[in-house]
């Protein structure tokens, strides 16, 4: 029988849009129950979907969904989310450490309240759900947390554009690094996922290329078929992996990836730290 993730509650942070939707609909489509925890409640006027549509289109898909208002820099809020998770589908089997914050700006060019929005958004945001979900994970048969985030390359050429932005990104893969070996005894997974190519969501239609980037993208579903492939894999024995969602769907033997692409034929456009 083909691994799913019939009846596991998935635990969501920044799932209104995007590859955290992604996640959570290839989830649903198996009969899972997902928290959607974010920030939009209310439409925003350039970013398409809040918590709600989200949950509308998981419940569709098949599964069953618990929208949350959470901003994860509030440790009351997502104690509160976590809370109410457990007693809505009685556990947390997987969390998902989507939430991010960015701003490809050169040191001199970074505000610091944009410095410590990525900060408390990307590494903090990431530590406080797990340290949170961990407890509950503990109890779980096969327990994950996934974060994407990259793997860890240390070359200047991926900090030198945007330290501050590599080095929230890069405290979200350190967690992955120290949390893998910390939670082994407890058989908790804690792997990486990134993208190889450019994804087409809200942050690189605004902030990195517009459309003729997204044309030279790849849809989120490639992220989410990748990430629902680890999220089904032994948590004991896959875990401390800095994985890329074209080398986890080889694994599962797949073979062509057109169907990916925004724009099939297009030479895509590859994605930072990789």
């Amino acid at each position: 029988m083909t691994p799913n993730l019939r009846g596991k509650t998935l635990f969501i942070t920044g799932g209104s849009r995007g590859i955290g939707k992604a996640i959570a609909l290839r989830a649903a489509r198996d009969g899972a129950n997902v928290t959607i925890a974010a920030k939009t409640a209310e439409p925003h006027p350039k970013l398409p979907g809040t918590i709600y549509s989200a949950a509308a289109e998981i419940e569709e898909a098949g599964g069953k969904a618990l929208p949350c208002v959470v901003d994860i820099r509030d440790e009351s809020l997502v104690e509160a989310a976590v809370a109410k998770t457990v007693e809505t589908f009685g556990g947390i089997d997987i969390l998902v450490n989507n939430a991010s914050a960015i701003m490809l700006t050169s040191t001199v060019d970074t505000p610091m309240k944009r410095y410590d929005l990525m900060h408390q958004v990307n590494t903090r945001g990431t530590f406080l759900c797990s340290q949170k979900c961990i407890p509950h994970l503990a109890k779980a048969e096969n327990p994950h947390i996934l974060n994407l985030s990259p793997p860890l390359n240390m070359e200047a050429k991926w900090f030198a554009p945007h330290v501050a932005y590599t080095m929230a990104k890069f405290g979200m893969s350190m967690c992955v690094l120290g949390m893998a070996e910390e939670l082994k005894p407890q058989r908790i997974a804690v792997n990486a996922l990134w993208p190889k190519t450019t994804i087409a969501t809200a942050a690189v239609q605004n902030l990195l290329g517009g459309d003729e980037l997204i044309r030279r993208s790849r849809k989120p579903s490639i992220m989410a078929d990748a990430a629902h492939a680890m999220l089904t894999r032994d948590s004991h024995a896959y875990t401390g992996n800095f994985a890329i969602d074209v080398d986890v769907l080889r694994e599962e033997g797949v073979e062509d990836f057109e169907h990916y692409a925004v724009e099939p034929g297009q030479e895509l456009f590859p994605d930072f730290f990789v």
